[in-house]
């Protein structure tokens, strides 16, 4: 997990026209949260928090005018069509305090021979761990499976300090059979005239 620190500075002007005015200067818009203090507004620099945010689940040491607050990003909004940040939602945390959060699964391993095609039913896998030590991938194996096997979310070994947030039971990947293409109608119509 990647830790990293950026300086924030603490806003006074809110509402669209203000966070427009934000993002021309190539900032961010971010609000922290938790802990039962009140909502604090930043800016944060864009360059430097768009770099942090390549890592899932970053933990990200805010200086906000001398005052560290360790926080990790709850909600990322990004423009639909350009995919800059536009706004953030930070939540603060404690060192030992335990967060859950959706670590991303890297799939490794085979199929067995004979077909069969890997539907990812999640992508990422919700976990609580401490926030300081939040897994960056959770490694899920699929080596020898064949259609109809499954990998449960209770079968995935998980990093020592990390347990499940969602029911063991759940399908996290799965083998399915291959759906044949039906012919198109206009084909079975020209072989029965021939």
């Amino acid at each position: 997990m990647a830790d990293v620190k950026i300086a924030a500075e603490v806003r006074e002007e809110f509402g669209k026209g203000a966070s427009r005015r934000i993002r021309r200067e190539d900032k961010v818009p971010a609000v922290i949260y938790g802990h039962g203090g009140d909502p604090v507004h930043v800016t944060l620099p864009g360059h430097a928090t768009m770099l942090a945010l390549k890592n899932s689940n970053v933990l990200i040491t805010l200086d906000i005018a001398g005052r560290e607050e360790l926080v990790i990003p709850k909600a990322v909004q990004r423009d639909a069509l350009k995919g800059f940040l536009v706004h953030l939602d930070l939540l603060v945390v404690k060192k030992g305090e335990k967060v859950t959060v959706e670590v991303p699964l890297v799939v490794e391993g085979d199929l067995a021979p004979g077909g069969g095609l890997l539907e990812h039913v999640l992508s990422a896998l919700p976990v609580e761990a401490e926030a300081t030590d939040i897994p960056g991938s959770i490694t899920v194996s699929v080596q020898g499976l064949t259609v109809g096997d499954s990998v449960l979310a209770k079968d995935i070994e998980l990093p020592k300090g990390t347990t499940l947030a969602i029911d063991g039971d759940d399908i996290v990947v799965q083998v399915v059979q291959p759906q044949a293409e039906e012919p198109a109608a206009g084909a079975e119509g020209e072989e029965s005239a021939a």
